[in-house]
């Protein structure tokens, strides 16, 4: 691992000056007041765990099993969208690096790039933004599938675009344009810069196959074209799609233990407890907040994000019921700092700290964690 880089906070440093200002804006702003993040932070940060004694020399293994598949540690690569305006390739670098490491690559509907350019390995989850239109949905469930993702995860929580009042600042349009303003930003940043001329200013091609003419106009970026096709799915609307997808289906956006029991009968597989990193509601709780409650209404699988700084906070969310933890803004900071070499450091950096925290605690698996838990957010 590079030595100057030792923590996920010294990537976000570094990739805040190798990224122009404006994608910086869209990939670490939040919407409203930001308060979410500093939510999701404090909350972990007030989950402590018993430290344990005379182990002996630990071999902690940190492979585990989530829904039908082994993964070689328990966190994965979360979809994000516009990943490779973020950094230009990121969604096949983000892939090779799932396959290298065994671990979970999401990618989403208004990625830069089609699900059929991109190979994860069989351990890949396709995020859908529900189109509104039945007839696209079929046939984007059809090429979603025959691309190789097994796994789809319907994200029900953008009823309507947030704000994001910083990222609309930045300046960011669909599909992106470089004004003078912007063009100064991306003269500071030559790698960035030179990887985008080589590879062309990314669009989101996925949905450019079915917007049409709603593509060709320049739109905020919290407004785009995306944006029109998607429709706020209702319970009918789940239904549907689970009778049409065969493979594991998730939900990611889940805060309220009082949804559990219906998304139970409604047959799917997996939550996904998120707050969307505060970027659609400012008055969110913590995920760590919630996901002790979700885990006692549930037998299924639960899966967590929001905010993870390192192995520790992994350990944390598993401790208050997660079975698997995704990251989506850290695997950005690191490709922002390192280029094609920043993800397979982050991940080693991240497994290099759980068998650390897990020695400390005295346990051999992350799904122990619990037994250790001493305090949680109220």
């Amino acid at each position: 691992m590079d030595p100057r880089y030792p923590a996920l906070s010294d990537l976000r440093r570094a990739a805040r000056r190798r990224i122009p200002h404006f994608v910086w804006e869209y990939l670490d702003s939040a919407t409203g007041s930001e308060t979410v993040p500093l939510r999701n932070r404090a909350a972990l940060d007030a989950v402590t765990m018993m430290p344990s004694i005379l182990h002996g020399n630990l071999k902690p293994d940190l492979s585990v099993r989530l829904l039908g598949q082994d993964f070689a540690q328990p966190f994965g690569i979360a979809p994000v969208g516009m990943s490779g305006l973020i950094w230009p390739g990121a969604e096949g670098l983000l892939a090779a690096e799932a396959r290298r490491s065994h671990m979970p690559y999401g990618l989403s509907t208004v990625a830069t790039v089609r699900p059929e350019e991109v190979d994860a390995g069989g351990r890949g989850g396709f995020q859908l933004y529900p189109p509104r239109d039945l007839g696209i949905l079929d046939s984007m469930l059809g090429r979603i599938r025959d691309a190789g993702f097994g796994t789809l995860i319907l994200t029900v929580d953008v009823p309507e675009p947030s704000r994001r009042e910083r990222q609309t600042r930045g300046g960011l349009t669909q599909p992106p344009r470089i004004t003078p303003r912007l063009a100064l930003q991306v003269a500071r940043c030559p790698a960035w810069a030179m990887e985008i001329a080589r590879r062309g200013m990314p669009r989101m091609g996925f949905i450019d196959d079915y917007a049409g003419e709603l593509t060709k106009g320049q739109l905020p970026s919290n407004a785009h074209a995306g944006y029109v096709l998607r429709t706020s799915p209702d319970r009918e609307y789940l239904g549907r799609l689970r009778a049409a997808w065969q493979g594991p289906l998730i939900v990611k956006g889940v805060l309220d233990k009082a949804t559990v029991p219906g998304l139970e009968e409604a047959g799917v597989d997996a939550i996904w407890v998120s707050n969307h990193a505060g970027r659609q509601f400012d008055g969110a709780p913590a995920v760590a907040e919630v996901l002790p409650g979700i885990r006692a209404n549930t037998t299924l699988p639960v899966i967590a994000d929001g905010s993870v700084g390192g192995g520790l906070d992994v350990l944390r969310y598993m401790a208050l019921g997660a079975d698997f933890v995704m990251m989506g803004r850290a695997w950005h900071y690191a490709l922002g700092a390192l280029g094609q070499a920043g993800p397979a450091h982050l991940t080693e950096m991240l497994r290099a700290d759980l068998v650390s925290n897990l020695s400390q605690l005295g346990l051999t698996t992350p799904a122990a964690t619990a037994s250790r838990l001493m305090s949680a957010p109220a």
